[in-house]
Formats: C-alpha cells, sequence, structure tokens
C-alpha cells in the first residue's frame, strides 16, 4: 500500500513526547511513533467493538428477557454505602 503524506499539528506535550521516543532509540522516527499509536488506537477500538457484540449485548438480551434483573441506581447507592460495614463485620466474623 502506497502511504499518503499528512500534515499534522500537535500540542506541545504530545510533540515532546513522540520526540523523545524517537530520541530514546525505541522508534526510528516521528511517523513511526504515529503509526504505532494509531495502530493502539485501531486495537483498542476493535477491542470496544468486540466488547459490545459480545458482553454488552448479551447482558442486553439477557435483560430485556427478564428485567427483573435490573438494580436500581437508589438500590446500587445503598449498597455502596453499607459495603464498609459488610465487610467489617465479614472480616470480624472470620
Amino acid at each position: 500500500m502506497t502511504a499518503k503524506k499528512r500534515s499534522i499539528t500537535l500540542p506541545p506535550e504530545m510533540a515532546d513526547y513522540v520526540e523523545r521516543k524517537v530520541a530514546s532509540g525505541e522508534y526510528g522516527s516521528e511517523s513511526e511513533v504515529l503509526r504505532d499509536g494509531l495502530r493502539a488506537l485501531q486495537a483498542r477500538d476493535q477491542a470496544v467493538e468486540a466488547w459490545l457484540r459480545t458482553e454488552v449485548a448479551a447482558a442486553y438480551d439477557a435483560v430485556k428477557a427478564d428485567p427483573s434483573r435490573l438494580v436500581s441506581a437508589a438500590d446500587v447507592r445503598s449498597r455502596l454505602a453499607t459495603l464498609p460495614q459488610r465487610l467489617l463485620k465479614k472480616e470480624n466474623a472470620a
């Protein structure tokens, strides 16, 4: 595939980071740093997409099939508020 030339503008802290990566010898050029960063972004996007298709879709289907599985925000807050006491009680019982 033929590479396409691009001109980009980076904030100073990002530009410095790219320059440090090249200066350290980890990368041969600034373009290599940016390509590697874009590959990491693509991998993250693919992982999120896969997670949405599998785990989130399955959870949605389960809740749609049985709405009684839902927990209200108030119930979650209540459970979280009492968590330290429950953990201490469990620790003391052990």
